[in-house]
């Protein structure tokens, strides 16, 4: 009785489409080069000024802590409310836009953190945050 053996391909890996995708790369840069060495070489004289204040840039926000005893805290400066209030209103007609976290200590009471709620408010902030943090699961 004669036995079959079977023997496995061994597995051929393709390199076309990999190849391909170097080539259509290398090709992008090069033309993408040539576009920027066109645009240095342009006869163009751009205007001047005599004097330009930089521009402020854009804060994300700013972050104010509520601490267990009271304190409140604008960017590690403890404030009063109305300092809190004076410093919000001052940022705010710099920047629009400007936006509030505010981090209550989880310990303190919640009154803390719904007056300095208030003074954002009064300060005409309407981009307002809670900061928390997740539960470790049990």
């Amino acid at each position: 009785m004669a036995l079959k053996t079977h023997f496995d391909e061994t597995p051929n890996v393709n390199l076309t489409p990999m190849i391909d995708i170097v080539f259509l790369l290398i090709i992008f840069f090069m033309v993408g080069t040539k576009f920027t060495e066109l645009e240095r070489q342009l006869q163009l004289e751009l205007p001047q000024i005599a004097t330009a204040d930089r521009p402020t840039p854009q804060p994300v926000q700013r972050v104010i802590n509520v601490y267990r005893d009271g304190r409140v805290a604008l960017e590690q400066d403890v404030l009063s409310l109305d300092q809190l209030i004076v410093k919000l209103t001052s940022a705010r007609a710099q920047h629009a836009q400007l936006g509030v976290v505010v981090r209550g200590d989880a310990d303190g009471p919640l009154q803390n953190v719904a007056t300095v709620l208030g003074a954002c408010r009064q300060a005409g902030i309407s981009d307002l945050g809670i900061s928390v943090r997740l539960a470790e699961r049990e």
